[in-house]
């Protein structure tokens, strides 16, 4: 049997991150919120929405005037919906593209681009100070394949139009445990100090097979209302443990969330979150009767 021997840097090379502190870039700054935001349909990226006017609200409430209530942020980090991999990445390149990772939509929606930088040098020590749930590996960076892809940027450019603050995605690992994800969201609670806008973006309720269409945004089946109402009563409660556990809970879940990929950026979000912070509901409502379009700030 081998055994595993660990050796030191050599020298000359640069000294391993270990440490928030020691992150390039980043600098102390008052509590960052976070968010989460429901983002539904694609098409709210071009149309004049509730749910797009209450994103472009939420943006106005970051700056540096007297009247802002929240600093600009120093770099936005998205957990979205529709970036799933095997083991966790985040992005690491420079100039992370526009992806349209959809179809059938109008070519207006396809022409949309977000041209926000990356930031090579934070994302290069983040992966080494962040840790893959249970199995204490590094987080893996890449520089190629993705970049930002709709459930980032739909919501990203209402908010902050001039696409001037760095963003990176960190990407999902369906294959993993629930509890795996609210404990990387755990992780990420400290990056708040240091000028981070943590962005979830998904949705509290996702099932494409039973939308209606032409249905009021105030209205949805029995069952959609019902599982918003329990996981409103959870992240009210702060009852994180209760959050992960919802989506293991049988039938009503299963019509809820027939695949739970939409559910999962509300446990990283929910984890980034201090013992006793409140949250504040905005843009709660359906799309189509299935789509939960419930988001939340905290902080």
């Amino acid at each position: 049997m081998t055994s595993l021997h660990l050796h030191a840097t050599p020298p000359g090379s640069p000294q391993p991150i270990t440490r928030l502190a020691d992150l390039p870039g980043l600098k102390p700054s008052l509590r960052m919120p976070v968010v989460f935001v429901g983002h539904g349909s694609p098409m709210n990226a071009i149309e004049d929405t509730t749910w797009r006017r209450g994103w472009q609200k939420l943006g106005q409430q970051f700056g540096d005037s007297a009247a802002a209530q929240y600093p600009v942020p120093q770099l936005i980090l998205c957990v979205s919906a529709h970036w799933l991999t095997r083991g966790w990445q985040l992005t690491g390149m420079a100039w992370p593209s526009t992806i349209h990772d959809f179809g059938g939509f109008p070519q207006a929606l396809f022409d949309v681009e977000y041209p926000a930088p990356g930031w090579p040098e934070v994302a290069q020590g983040l992966v080494q100070v962040l840790q893959q749930p249970n199995t204490q590996q590094p987080l893996g960076v890449d520089n190629l394949q993705w970049g930002l892809d709709h459930g980032a940027w739909s919501v990203l450019q209402p908010m902050f139009p001039a696409a001037t603050i760095p963003v990176m995605q960190l990407s999902m690992d369906y294959s993993r445990p629930v509890s795996e994800h609210l404990a990387l969201g755990q992780q990420l609670r400290a990056l708040r100090e240091r000028g981070v806008l943590i962005v979830g973006s998904g949705n509290v309720v996702h099932n494409l097979r039973a939308m209606a269409r032409g249905v009021a945004d105030n209205q949805a089946h029995d069952w959609a209302l019902e599982f918003d109402t329990l996981v409103s009563r959870h992240v009210r409660s702060g009852d994180t443990s209760a959050l992960a556990s919802l989506i293991d809970g049988g039938p009503l879940a299963k019509m809820a969330h027939p695949s739970h990929e939409h559910y999962l950026p509300l446990l990283y979000t929910a984890g980034a979150v201090q013992p006793g912070e409140a949250p504040a509901f905005f843009n709660e409502g359906f799309q189509m009767g299935a789509i939960s379009m419930r988001s939340a700030i905290w902080g």
